[in-house]
């Protein structure tokens, strides 16, 4: 592994490189970003500190919400870690908060591989390791062990499920926004996998069909807050994007047929996902209020077989990234997220005062 360096986000973030060894396609890298939490400042007095009280954030004599806590985001397929409010939301509370670009994602793509590209998920086994023990390395665990909250968004909550069902004494809570739990064509995914099975045997490489006509991209932009701008890089999140490959598109299909069995993860989940989704095939104003990428019912369905925690949390007009969705579904999003983190911390043992 790297030293810590300056990361593109700016000041507030540093990034990593994690060494992965080599495949047919050369270096294999992943990169963890990490957000540098501001200090917290001295406790306000009067009405000013009952206002903080009610809001959940810290004083100086007291310690935070998430202290002890340490959240690891992996983003979505043709994606990578880009999201600043994000962070925010928990470091102000008190977490430690890290992002992984997987290998051959966006910080973690090198020239001459095939973006995004894996053929079975357990491969990632080995970069969500290498971020673990980054994180580690200067953990303040004089209080006793830390807490760790497993973020993922879209493919990266499908990885990170079937990652917490294999590994179940880990993680102590998942947050999973829209995660790809199911095929788009649930009822016809056991009759396809045989096929997308031999093309990926026989030429792993090639393009599976698939149609982008940007309108997602096109519905965040139309959402957008002026004042607080998400910037993304072009060459990491290509709009359309990045080409499905038969050997990666088997992998997900085997990750789904997982979920379907049950995964029995005992770590409690909290699923955010829009109420409704919506076919786009042609542009409308419909299209900045739904999902465009899944069908969220039958998400909703297959998060119930994650383990015998689940909260399902249907957010009314958000986005397929509901952290990206229009302002109202936004800060719905968000607070249905606070609710859930604040009832999973009132369960948790206290977190050792200093010197204690």
């Amino acid at each position: 592994m790297t030293g810590w360096g300056t990361d593109v986000l700016g000041d507030e973030f540093e990034q990593r490189t994690l060494q992965l060894g080599d495949d047919d396609q050369g270096e294999v890298v992943a990169t963890i970003v990490r957000a540098l939490p501001d200090a917290v400042p001295d406790p306000p007095t009067g009405w000013a500190k009952l206002r903080r009280r009610l809001k959940g954030l810290p004083l100086k004599d007291e310690p935070p919400m998430l202290d002890g806590v340490d959240v690891l985001y992996v983003h979505g397929w043709s994606d990578y870690f880009f999201h600043k409010r994000l962070a925010r939301f928990w470091t102000t509370r008190g977490a430690r908060f890290f992002a992984l670009d997987l290998r051959k994602y966006g910080r973690s793509l090198r020239e001459g591989q095939t973006p995004g590209y894996v053929a079975d998920l357990v491969t990632y086994d080995e970069d969500i390791s290498a971020a673990l023990a980054a994180m580690a390395e200067d953990a303040d665990t004089s209080r006793g062990p830390r807490r760790l909250v497993l973020l993922g968004h879209s493919t990266g909550g499908l990885v990170l499920s079937l990652w917490a069902a294999r590994h179940p004494d880990v993680a102590d809570a998942l947050v999973l926004n829209s995660p790809w739990l199911e095929f788009q064509l649930a009822p016809l995914r056991a009759a396809i996998a045989p096929v997308i099975g031999l093309q990926a045997r026989l030429r792993p490489l090639d393009s599976a069909p698939q149609i982008d006509l940007g309108f997602y991209a096109r519905a965040q932009a139309e959402v957008a807050v002026e004042d607080d701008p998400i910037e993304t890089n072009p060459l990491w999140r290509p709009v359309p994007s990045m080409s499905v490959h038969a050997g990666w598109l088997h992998a997900i299909l085997d990750g789904h047929r997982r979920v379907s069995e049950g995964l029995d993860i005992p770590a409690p989940v909290c699923v955010l996902l829009s109420t409704h989704s919506a076919l786009p095939t042609r542009w409308s104003e419909e299209l900045t209020r739904a999902d465009t990428v899944l069908v969220v019912d039958d998400i909703a369905r297959s998060a119930l077989r994650l383990g015998p925690s689940v909260t399902v949390e249907r957010i009314d007009g958000a986005l397929h990234d509901v952290f990206l969705s229009r302002q109202d579904a936004r800060d719905e999003s968000y607070a249905r997220m606070e609710r859930w983190v604040a009832g999973w911390v009132a369960t948790l043992p206290r977190y050792a005062a200093p010197g204690a």
